[in-house]
């Protein structure tokens, strides 16, 4: 064991994705900071490493990017996805006679489709660049946090005389201990502080997946021998998209790898598709053979590029604490994680990355960080509720053709029009300007649960229409302008007005939605849904542009 205990002013316990880009935040942000990171994997990982959070969407791409300065790795090392693509093909083999849901363009704000293996070692060089210390093939045995009695002795002798953090791990056969002010859990799963402080906290969207990776790009511009199809798309490189392959109460992603791999998963309601259909290889492939035999035909004679396989049970989960007045917090699947279906992954990294290192400039500024640690958990928190939303009950619809292009549109702009505005325009820890833009939040975020509850009941009583037909997102000026103005510059008032402009955008949608659904509208859910709609706000948006929001061809 070290005879004197290091101290340092951060310790990341796990250095994957959200500890090594929470490291290099805290570098590039304090030119003095002492950051170490405790990794349990040896460096460097494999290509196409066994992870999911492969796909990126507009936050966590632009935490990447711009935020952390890495748009060279991002731009040259990954891939830029063509945005998400969604197939109506359960049980078809011919993927132009089925409804598609995409852009035919790539759209303003990029995303990428991320090789874990490749950006994880490029992290990790990042990281030690910038003078972090990163510790790998190490096992973190103990944890005293600074309250623990075990650890009452410790004191920073820095800023005031609070005992330091510890945390002791092996490494081969040495033993290590190290002190410091904060102490970040980003161990992903294995959730250390979380299993230490019992802060597990399950949630009711209960989904399962299994995932593999085939040593070859599978290309489904080629599946089908229909120039004109192919041609609907410029580029043609649908193969570049997160492709859902989507019937009732599952998905199948197709997400392609730099390293030349191509990710293929199977997400489903167990209520409709048990695990225990899907959970080997043998059995996915039989699984896909049976619900999306198009997947099947193109990996049946490519089993021998088989790079592994695994599946997880229930994989969402809630956290009842993730930032501490008392200088610890977790971050990525450490804390919250949702569902894959709009790969939201990245974005709560980002955000809580965000959460975290503000609060610990606070903290090195003096100041007392107990109230703000609160509200930026309750933020968070109503961040991952309101997003949950999109996912939980609501499997079912991902094989109604009529309903799934009009919860896309909704679903895209809720997340365009409000969260994506608050990260973009660097209003995430402005707690007085959020407060300011409360009642259009929360207004919003009510709009969104009685949408969700709204599609899942009409989508029980649509006929499933299922016609050959592209519904072209880059054909809706208005969602390509609300794509692009993330990137505009807003002073206060500016922005103020972007969430009470959002927030119309929202209720005029919704009042579209509703209309469209007359022939089989739910009851009382569309009762409610309008309610909202009419209700009045105390602030008044800007004037509404005219015209329609949804696809034309959803007028069946």
């Amino acid at each position: 064991m070290d005879p004197v205990a290091r101290k340092h002013d951060v310790i990341i316990m796990g250095g994957g994705l959200a500890g090594l880009t929470l490291a290099i935040q805290l570098r590039q942000r304090f030119d003095d900071i002492d950051v170490l990171v405790i990794e349990r994997r040896a460096h460097p990982v494999p290509h196409a490493a066994h992870k999911v959070g492969e796909s990126s969407v507009e936050i966590g791409a632009h935490y990447f990017d711009t935020v952390l300065g890495l748009k060279e790795h991002m731009q040259t090392k990954q891939l830029r996805k063509f945005g998400f693509r969604f197939f109506n093909s359960e049980g078809k083999r011919d993927l132009d006679q089925v409804t598609e849901i995409g852009a035919r363009r790539f759209l303003r704000v990029p995303s990428y489709q991320i090789d874990r293996g490749i950006f994880e070692n490029f992290l990790a060089e990042e990281a030690v660049r910038l003078g972090a210390s990163v510790v790998d093939d190490a096992m973190v045995r103990q944890i005293d946090l600074a309250g623990d009695a075990a650890n009452a002795g410790g004191s920073s002798g820095v800023r005031d005389s609070q005992p330091l953090h510890r945390v002791t791990w092996t490494q081969g056969e040495a033993t290590h201990t190290a002190e410091a002010r904060w102490i970040v859990d980003a161990c992903g799963r294995a959730g250390l502080i979380k299993r230490k402080l019992g802060l597990a906290e399950a949630n009711a969207h209960d989904v399962n997946a299994a995932w593999f990776r085939i040593g070859e790009h599978i290309d489904v511009d080629q599946w089908v021998d229909n120039k004109d199809w192919r041609a609907l798309c410029n580029p043609q490189s649908r193969w570049l998209s997160t492709n859902h392959m989507c019937g009732t109460g599952y998905w199948t992603w197709l997400i392609p790898l730099a390293s030349g791999s191509h990710s293929v998963g199977i997400v489903a309601d167990p209520k409709l598709h048990p695990l225990e259909t899907y959970n080997t290889f043998e059995k996915a492939m039989d699984w896909l053979q049976k619900w999306q035999p198009s997947v099947f035909d193109k990996l049946d004679g490519k089993r021998h590029l088989l790079q592994d396989f695994l599946f997880l049970r229930h994989f969402s989960h809630g956290c009842k604490q993730v930032f501490s007045g008392q200088r610890w917090a977790l971050t990525g699947d450490a804390g919250l994680f949702l569902d894959p279906f709009y790969s939201p992954g990245s974005d709560f990294i980002a955000m809580s990355n965000c959460y975290i290192t503000d609060l610990i400039a606070h903290d090195r500024a003096g100041e007392s960080i107990e109230a703000r640690a609160q509200l930026y958990d309750q933020l968070y928190h109503s961040f991952y509720e309101s997003t949950l939303a999109l996912y939980q009950d609501q499997y079912p619809i991902f094989g109604d053709p009529e309903v799934l292009p009009v919860k896309v549109i909704w679903d895209y702009t809720y997340y365009w029009a409000v969260l994506a505005q608050i990260f973009f325009h660097n209003r995430l820890t402005d707690l007085a300007m959020l407060g300011s833009v409360k009642e259009e939040l929360q207004h919003c975020q009510k709009l969104n649960i009685a949408m969700q509850n709204f599609l899942r009941a009409w989508s029980e009583r649509t006929t499933k229409r299922n016609p050959a037909v592209m519904l072209d997102h880059a054909g809706l000026p208005w969602f390509v302008d609300l794509n692009s103005s993330l990137y505009d510059t807003l002073d206060d008032a500016a922005f103020r007005q972007r969430l009470r402009d959002g927030t119309d955008l929202l209720r005029r949608l919704a009042t579209e939605i509703y209309d469209r659904s007359e022939a089989h509208r739910p009851e009382p859910e569309g009762m409610l849904l309008r309610a909202l709609v009419d209700q009045k706000m105390t602030t008044a948006p800007a004037a509404a542009a005219q015209g329609t929001l949804l696809f034309e061809a959803l007028q069946h």
